[in-house]
């Protein structure tokens, strides 16, 4: 496991943009489950991830959409699970669809989902540091 502490929203995105230019290295697919609470920066963190994995679709919380889809080939999916309750609303997602399909999946509200996550997730948790605007991030499941 791996701490970073971030100072702003401009560290914790370039955060994210190391982790996502890492998954670029790799083939195929991966799932980054994200854990936080609201306002913890996991859209931003997410935007970075997109710019590293060499996007420049606008990246925006899929809150009501449930999962925003971006680049070729759904290079990226960034579901939001806060909603989802049932094994019946998970599978209403598409989450498996894009799993199977080889997309990086980025995941808010991860703990809503435990169960279904594969075994080499990434996972990530950002919470509230000692100011309002910092960040302490743990990553598993890669080195960054």
């Amino acid at each position: 496991m791996q701490q970073f502490v971030t100072q702003n929203a401009a560290q914790t995105r370039a955060l994210g943009e190391k982790l996502g230019k890492k998954l670029a290295e790799s083939a195929g697919g991966r799932v980054v489950a994200l854990f936080g609470g609201m306002g913890m920066g996991k859209t931003v963190f997410v935007t970075g991830v997109a710019a590293g994995l060499g996007l420049s679709d606008a990246v925006c919380s899929p809150t009501f959409a449930i999962v925003n889809v971006y680049g070729e080939n759904d290079a990226l999916c960034h579901f939001d699970m806060y909603r989802v309750e049932t094994w019946e609303d998970l599978l209403s997602t598409g989450f498996f669809e894009y799993l199977d399909a080889g997309s990086v999946l980025c995941v808010e509200w991860s703990e809503n989902i435990e169960n279904a996550l594969p075994e080499n997730t990434v996972r990530v948790t950002l919470q509230q540091g000692r100011t309002a605007e910092e960040r302490r991030i743990t990553v598993e499941g890669i080195e960054l």
